[in-house]
């Protein structure tokens, strides 16, 4: 649901435009040659690398890093790219301070890690001025549908492509990108970053894409299954879960949504945002969701999440970004009734605890103003196609994406392999694709 700006609570251009303007410019500039051989010369070039493992998508980073060092940012982001090639998304949204920095020895030694997500972008930025450096093999006669133009789903048709299979990606949206595109906080991807680097993607060939087409409305599994080689679904989690306060309205409505709508609005100052924010929630979803609406204006923005902080699945460095951009964090408290007031409208919470049975609500409640509440308690899958096994609401994968139909993969959010991360998605969209590539081929049949 889109709110509007006659809306109670509501409303919008409450900071000059300018001042909005400037609080959505890149967060993380870019970093210049000078700097980036700066930060290179840190790396130690470890032999067993620690950060190499921490990086699900595997990318050689001391190869990278030492190529940029001596000047070859070309040759650095052919190595990235080579392992991950939304490797410039990832170098913008990936919680770095969690994966391959925050397992660097300068990070264990020192409390400062190399640069590794800023020097990635750097050596990627560089790339995407020039076609890509990757090429089609012969092609096999094979064709595969990717169901999902997100990361995983784009990861795979790129390494098929690769392979000289032809692929077509049918993407529910209006435009591709998944999450790259709808879901993340505009700040850290700025001037339509997301479009750019699958329109670089897609220029390897071989790649259909046909958006506006819904698995489960405008094709089936099954047609998809006759009419195509192999199938790979990358359908991310379109549903949301409830956050058991009654539907969508005025007041109450989900992230997703929010962040979606704030990130295809060309004027952000047009945009109606809350004088009073309440987003509930503890993941990435939440803080974008707070921070932005402090960016649009609000004035009071609380993040309220029913565990400790330290269960957050947010990074420290998200929540500090939230904290130093003036959102209130609140824990050990979950929402139990929304309450309007004509105008007005205040949300209560229960005091939590965790006890030997699990989360309990304890009998002490608090209100707080709300005039906008953002829901942000996790997504499910919103399609599910028939002869799938369900694991936890996700669909079950074995090994590189295998699912339960014979010539059916699966990867992204959307399996029990899902992890909620751009560059996990983008690795299990690739291996399921060289899997893919070898039960085509005949070589594994298994």
């Amino acid at each position: 649901m889109t709110n509007s700006p006659q809306t109670p609570g509501l409303a919008a251009a409450r900071l000059p435009a300018e001042t909005i303007i400037a609080g959505f410019a890149n967060y993380d500039p870019a970093m210049q040659p000078h700097e980036a051989a700066v930060a290179a010369d840190r790396c130690y070039f470890c032999f067993d690398a620690p950060c190499v493992a921490a990086c699900p998508t595997d990318i050689d980073i001391p190869l990278f890093i030492r190529q940029i060092a001596t000047g070859t940012p070309e040759a650095a982001a052919v190595t990235i790219l080579s392992s991950n090639i939304l490797g410039g998304m990832c170098a913008r949204v990936c919680p770095t301070e969690t994966l391959c920095e925050g397992s660097c020895v300068r990070e264990t030694a020192e409390g400062k890690p190399v640069e590794i997500g800023r020097l990635q972008r750097y050596a990627t930025d560089v790339a995407m001025q020039s076609p890509q450096p990757f090429a089609r093999d012969t092609a096999t006669g094979k064709r595969v549908a990717v169901v999902g133009a997100g990361p995983s789903g784009l990861a795979a048709a790129h390494r098929l492509a690769m392979r000289g299979h032809d692929v077509t990606i049918f993407e529910a949206r209006p435009k591709p990108g998944g999450l790259n595109e709808y879901g993340i906080a505009a700040y850290k991807a700025t001037g339509q970053f997301a479009l750019r680097e699958i329109d670089w993607l897609l220029g390897i060939g071989g790649i259909t894409l046909e958006c506006d087409t819904a698995l489960g409305r405008d094709v089936s599994l099954e047609t998809l299954r006759r009419d195509f080689d192999a199938v790979f679904l990358g359908v991310g989690l379109g549903g949301v879960n409830d956050a058991g306060l009654g539907a969508p309205n005025g007041v109450l409505r989900d992230a997703v949504d929010f962040i979606a709508e704030l990130r295809q609005t060309a004027d952000l100052s047009a945009l109606p945002v809350g004088r009073d924010v309440v987003v509930i929630g503890g993941g990435m979803t939440a803080v974008d969701a707070a921070v932005q609406s402090r960016l649009l204006g609000a004035e009071n923005v609380t993040i309220v999440y029913r565990r400790g902080q330290d269960r957050m699945s947010a990074s420290g460095h998200e929540q500090d970004h939230a904290t130093a951009s003036g959102v209130r964090i609140r824990t050990n408290a979950a929402p139990v009734a929304l309450h309007r007031n004509g105008s007005g409208a205040e949300i209560e919470f229960a005091y939590t605890e965790d006890g030997p049975s699990g989360l309990q609500h304890l009998a002490e409640t608090f209100r707080l103003p709300a005039d906008q509440v953002l829901s942000a308690i996790g997504q499910r899958l919103s399609v599910m196609p028939d002869g799938l096994i369900v694991a936890g609401g996700k669909i079950a994968v074995t090994g590189p994406g295998r699912s339960a139909l014979p010539g059916v993969w699966a990867g992204g959010d959307c399996t029990d392999e899902g992890e909620d991360l751009t560059v996990s998605a983008v690795a299990q969209g690739r291996d399921a694709a060289e899997d893919i590539h070898a039960w085509l081929m005949g070589k594994d049949h298994g």
